[in-house]
């Protein structure tokens, strides 16, 4: 690789992996780790081969010119394939909070980016050096911000709305067709296309990092006390007495009673975990990384024995108690079920 091409891969590629970088470091209590980061990244780079596929059989079917095909048509394809990525993120628990849903979504973005730069590169390795800034300053950071802005609104809008999903992930898909496409009208001058990308989503993510923190926090105090009180109240024998136990009294009717037994075991085993998870939580915002023992490992293995001993019923009637929205749920998948 000659010197010139080696620097015009740095220009177009370094500035979206360091901002992926300062988004993890800026992550003080360590939602994501490295390993998935790079998963997610691969991914990004997946949906820019299966995007260039689909955009050429698509470019191909509604036969218009190369620039209105990348203003009005590319950007719904691409934000759609990246939103994917994010939308099976979602679905398996694996984001929790805004700040996990901005650096996955920016991580879907880079792979994206780098894909498409270095195929760029391929096609174009003769381009100046302005044509670089650009692609790494401008197209490679939209690409990232488009997604974790998608991810973000998703989230968000299905904490408010948690069973419409497909409506609480369009205004999202949206808003991030739109700026991708904004951003491709402005390619005409690239310069302010690049300024108005570099003016406008670093600091509405800085924003979002500051809500989001304050969140993870708020929710780590109030959910470490409700988790400690159920296991005080389970430990103690006065279960029955609260209203736990009478909602726990009446499944007697429902289930058997060995079942019911189980479902008090899994209860207990459930609290235990999310005080561990949030426990783990605390102890990395100090900076102290904690690993998973073996005691922990040992619960996740009775707890699955559990679900298949209570059945799908009985997880279903369970959940009242154990609160398992996407926030619980994802800190059972943090520590490692």
């Amino acid at each position: 690789m000659s010197t010139n091409i080696l620097e015009a891969a740095l220009v177009g590629l370094l500035p979206v992996l360091s901002f992926l970088a300062a988004l993890l470091y800026l992550d003080s209590y360590k939602l994501v780790k490295l390993r998935a980061i790079v998963t997610i990244v691969a991914s990004g780079a997946l949906v820019a081969g299966a995007s260039y596929l689909i955009n050429g059989y698509a470019l191909d079917l509604v036969r218009i010119d190369l620039t209105h095909f990348s203003r009005y048509v590319a950007p719904v394809t691409e934000e759609f394939l990246k939103g994917l990525v994010i939308v099976a993120l979602i679905r398996a628990h694996r984001i929790g909070f805004l700040v996990d849903a901005a650096i996955f979504g920016f991580a879907v973005g880079t792979g994206f980016a780098t894909v498409e730069n270095l195929y760029f590169l391929h096609l174009v390795p003769n381009a100046g050096m302005g044509t670089w800034i650009v692609r790494g300053l401008g197209t490679a950071i939209m690409h990232g911000g488009a997604t974790a802005i998608f991810a973000v609104m998703g989230l968000a809008f299905l904490e408010q709305a948690p069973g419409a999903t497909v409506r609480a992930l369009l205004p999202g898909y949206g808003f991030a067709v739109v700026l991708h496409s904004a951003f491709n009208h402005l390619l005409t001058s690239p310069q302010i296309a690049t300024l108005a990308i570099l003016v406008v989503l670093p600091p509405l993510l800085y924003v979002v990092f500051q809500r989001s923190e304050k969140s993870v926090g708020d929710w780590l105090g109030q959910g470490f006390d409700a988790d400690t009180e159920m296991l005080e109240l389970i430990n103690s024998g006065r279960l029955s007495d609260s209203p736990v136990g009478e909602y726990l009294n009446t499944l007697k009717s429902k289930f058997k009673g060995p079942v019911v037994a189980d479902l008090l075991c899994y209860l207990r085993l459930y609290t235990e975990l999310a005080l561990r998870a949030k426990g783990i939580l605390m102890m990395r915002e100090s900076g102290f990384e904690v690993p998973v023992d073996e005691e922990t490992r040992a619960k996740f293995i009775e707890m699955r024995y559990l679900e298949s001993s209570i059945g799908k019923t009985g997880l279903l009637a369970i959940q009242p108690m154990c609160h398992m929205n996407h926030r619980e749920l994802w800190q059972l998948y943090m520590l490692g079920k």
